[in-house]
């Protein structure tokens, strides 16, 4: 199990935009964190910072007690696994292919170039899929003939392929209905609970956030304005965090 910390963590870009505006706090092993806020508040940038996809230009983010940095990355990356937007799959390769290339960061370059997989990642692709409700028909169809929602399963899967002690979830059901959003929901808390992983999880819509989260943080202009079981998350912080404002004070933190 493993930890997320924020140190006054900060990403700007050089024509001036500022993503990350000195966040902090920590996310402990196996918490389900919710990350909410309208677009440009700095949700898919939080995330980023935790695989080294984006790279902070002040403070430190720190994954299991190690700063992220170019040292630490290539086995940090053994424990973190990314379930996408818009899946992020190869639409033309099959679901097993998709989900046995979670694999990848363990393995040696050769054998990821050829694609060769060993027994021990076929049979652990065939238990996810089937974990994640997808029958055995599903592993030779290409990924592009499923629907939003068997997608959506793969990408699950695919993330579990090395069993992360890290999920970072970036809006994983902006894409599908309501009906659908919560079946996905159930199966990426279910699976890392089962495991005892820690979930980052970015999304818009609120009564989710309020049913699935162990603690909602709300960001506005890559500041937290908000940090607290949602219980806490009233009808005021919805509409003060999803206001078109640029930037907002901070709130004291409240913690459960």
């Amino acid at each position: 199990m493993m930890d997320i910390r924020f140190d006054n963590s900060m990403v700007h870009y050089p024509d001036g935009t500022c993503a990350l505006d000195g966040v902090s706090f920590t996310v402990p092993a196996g918490q389900f964190c919710v990350v909410l806020g309208h677009s440009g508040a700095g949700k898919s940038t939080l995330l980023r910072t935790v695989n080294g996809l984006s790279a902070i230009t002040g403070g430190r983010v720190v994954v299991g007690g190690k700063p992220v940095d170019r040292k630490t990355l290539p086995l940090l990356r053994r424990r973190i696994g990314m379930v996408h937007q818009h899946y992020g799959l190869t639409a033309r390769a099959s679901v097993a292919t998709n989900v046995m290339a979670g694999a990848v960061p363990a393995m040696p370059f050769w054998r990821a170039l050829s694609g060769f997989y060993t027994p021990a990642w076929q049979d652990k692709a065939c238990a996810l899929i089937a974990a994640v409700g997808l029958e055995e028909a599903h592993l030779a169809r290409r990924a592009d003939r499923l629907s939003g929602g068997q997608q959506q399963r793969v990408g699950i899967a695919r993330a579990f392929m090395l069993d992360p002690a890290i999920i970072l979830a970036d809006e994983p059901v902006a894409s599908l209905d309501p009906r659908l959003s919560r079946e996905v929901l159930d199966l990426l808390r279910t699976q890392a609970r089962e495991r005892g992983a820690t979930v980052l999880c970015s999304l818009h819509q609120v009564d989710l956030a309020r049913d699935y989260a162990d603690r909602i943080i709300a960001l506005q202009g890559g500041r937290v304005v908000f940090d607290g079981p949602p219980a806490m998350f009233d009808d005021y912080d919805a509409r003060r965090i999803y206001a078109k404002q640029d930037a907002a004070a901070p709130v004291q933190a409240v913690l459960a």
